[in-house]
Order: structure tokens, then C-alpha cells, then sequence
């Protein structure tokens, strides 16, 4: 019964408009490894805690009482986020994870119409706090499902909404994992001073596959993200691609082939974890449809790759990331990881 809820929740979110845009804090990675990784649910199985956010059915026994904190900016664009996580296990009921999310935008200045400015700033943020649960069913089968209460102040308005998520994830004697994720289903709360027509949270279906190479130290990562959305195209009203030609008022179609391998593409995300002996880590990713949306054609960027390193020092991970999700700006993660059971 639980589970037809669970199918009839995803159908219904699935079939409804497009998100609003808003809650950031639910779409956006906040770890330094899963942000170098493509910044989806990881199908990892090694207690890592930075996991737990987007793929509970990862949050397992070997993450009790780990602690870990991350901080995120963007030189350039002069924003900021931070979160903090903690996982505690419980004997008979399962394994949880605590985790509270900032993310602040800096202050933006009050501007007319006409573009005037007297120099009087208001404030931007968003923030998410989320419970989760996981719990190992079988020594090859978890299971786990995150409640999360999401807000924004944006200015004078405000709005909050209450969303869930639901995993599992299968790994295998050969290496391989798979996960099945089914994130933010839920709808917005209550809003104020927020014209805000469209209620439904970011929601979005994914299928993760890794593998651990037998004689190289090296995890493939592979995901297709988006599943109950396939059209990722949309009208450029600038014609940045071209197609429309200014002389002859003629506008060249893409091919139905082009449209598709593009759709395609956009759901797709591609990285790997190559291990340096036991305590050094290298990671990198591609994320095809962040370049196809926030690069400018015709020209070489780096947008929609991602790459970090992570250090393991005792009771200590330390991790670092770079994504380069827009021709703008670069956000740096960085995260720390505490196992406090090896202080006692």
C-alpha cells in the first residue's frame, strides 16, 4: 500500500507543469564529491555522508556519527552556501541522517524601472532542512526516504514548502550499483508577497550505475537524470545557434536526429573516482546538458565539467570541487568530513 502511494505521488508530480524555480536549496549539490561526481545520487556504498542528501538508500550503519560540513562560493558572482550533516544509527529501526542547508545570494540593490538606484540593498537566501532514513534490507538491497522542509526570504516575500525523497539502490558481487531516486516530491506550503503561480518542488527521477573496475582502482559513474521529463529543448529568443537566417527571414529547422541525440544527451551525465592508494582521491565528471544550455554556441568552454580531489587523514576526509556550470562563474566546494567514533 505504501508503495502504490509512493508510484501514485511520483505519477502525479511527473505529470504536472514544469517547477517554479525557486528552492534552490533542494536542486543544487552541497558537497564537494557529489558535485564533482555530476551532482546527482551517487550509487555508492562506502558511508560516505555526503551521499545522504540526494540518495538516502545510501545512509548505512558506517555512517554513524560522522559529521560533515561543506561550504560553497562563487568569487565571482559573490555567493555563498553552507550545510552541516550528522548521522546517528539506531539498533532495529535503521540509520538517519540530519542535514541543514544556507544558501545566501548576497545583497542585491533596489533599482526602478528606468534602472535608478539610491544604493539601499535587500537580502536573498534559501535555506533546507532535511531528516532522512536508510536502512540496509538484505546485504545487496537499501532502502531509504528523506522529509525535507524547504524556504526562501527574498526580500520582503516568503515561501516554504514540504517535499520528500525516496531511493533504493542494489550492488552486486561484480562491483556494480544501481540506484533508483525519486526526489523532491512535494509542493509549496504557503507563499507571501511571492507571485508564485506554479506550487510543485523541482521534482526529478533518476537512474544511477557505477562500477568498480576489477584491476584499476577506478569507479565509472554513469547516470540518466530527468526520467519523467524527455523534451529538454527549448526556443533560444536570441537564435544564439543560428538557425534563423536574417536575410531570407528563413528558419532551418533542426533534424528530428539532431533534436533527439540532443534530448538525449541532456539526460546524461558521465564521471569517475580513480583511487591513489588509500588515501587520495581524483574525480571528474561531464554534464551534457549544462553545457548545451549555459555555454554560448560556436565558442570552447569548460562548462559542464566538474573535477575534485579528496584526502583522507585518519578520522578526517577533506574534499575539494570545482563546477563549471556557466561561462560566468566556477563554485568552489569544499567539505569536511569527522568520524567522531575515532575520537573515543
Amino acid at each position: 500500500m505504501i508503495l502504490a502511494l509512493v508510484l501514485s505521488i511520483i505519477a502525479l508530480q511527473a505529470n504536472a507543469q514544469v517547477s517554479n524555480g525557486l528552492y534552490r536549496a533542494l536542486r543544487d549539490a552541497n558537497s564537494a564529491r557529489v558535485a564533482a561526481l555530476g551532482g546527482l545520487p551517487l550509487p555508492m556504498h562506502d558511508g560516505d555522508l555526503q551521499t545522504a542528501v540526494f540518495n538516502p538508500s545510501a545512509i548505512s550503519p558506517e555512517m554513524n556519527n560522522q559529521l560533515s560540513l561543506s561550504y560553497v562560493g562563487d568569487f565571482n558572482l559573490g555567493t555563498h552556501f553552507g550545510s552541516a550533516q550528522y548521522s546517528h544509527t539506531f539498533d532495529k529501526v535503521g540509520s538517519f541522517a540530519a542535514s541543514v542547508q544556507y544558501y545566501n545570494y548576497g545583497n542585491m540593490q533596489y533599482a526602478t524601472e528606468s534602472s535608478y538606484t539610491d544604493g539601499s540593498t535587500f537580502n536573498v537566501s534559501d535555506y533546507a532542512i532535511t531528516i532522512g532514513w536508510g536502512r540496509e534490507l538484505t546485504d545487496r538491497w537499501s532502502i531509504g526516504a528523506n522529509l525535507k522542509y524547504a524556504g526562501v526570504q527574498y526580500e520582503t516575500g516568503r515561501a516554504g514548502a514540504l517535499g520528500v525523497d525516496v531511493a533504493a539502490t542494489y550492488w552486486s558481487y561484480t562491483n556494480w550499483a544501481f540506484t533508483l531516486a525519486a526526489r523532491n516530491i512535494g509542493r509549496q506550503l504557503f507563499s507571501q508577497e511571492m507571485n508564485v503561480e506554479n506550487k510543485w518542488l523541482p521534482f526529478s527521477l533518476d537512474f544511477m550505475v557505477s562500477k568498480k573496475l576489477n584491476h584499476l582502482p577506478l569507479t565509472i559513474i554513469a547516470g540518466y537524470k530527468d526520467i519523467q521529463h524527455w523534451n529538454k529543448l527549448y526556443d533560444d529568443p536570441l537564435d544564439l545557434a543560428g538557425y534563423y537566417d536574417p536575410i531570407t527571414g528563413e528558419y532551418k529547422e533542426p533534424s528530428k536526429a539532431a533534436k533527439f541525440f540532443t534530448n538525449l544527451g541532456c539526460h546524461l551525465v558521465i564521471g569517475g573516482e580513480l583511487a591513489i592508494g588509500k588515501h587520495l582521491y581524483l574525480r571528474a565528471a561531464y554534464n551534457y546538458e549544462a553545457h548545451h544550455t549555459m555555454s554560448v554556441p560556436k565558442k570552447r568552454s569548460l562548462v559542464g565539467f566538474s573535477a575534485g580531489i579528496g584526502l583522507k587523514i585518519k578520522a578526517f576526509q577533506i574534499d575539494y570541487a570545482r563546477s563549471r556550470n556557466n561561462i560566468v562563474g566556477s563554485p568552489n566546494f569544499l567539505t569536511l568530513r569527522i568520524d567522531l567514533s575515532k575520537f573515543k
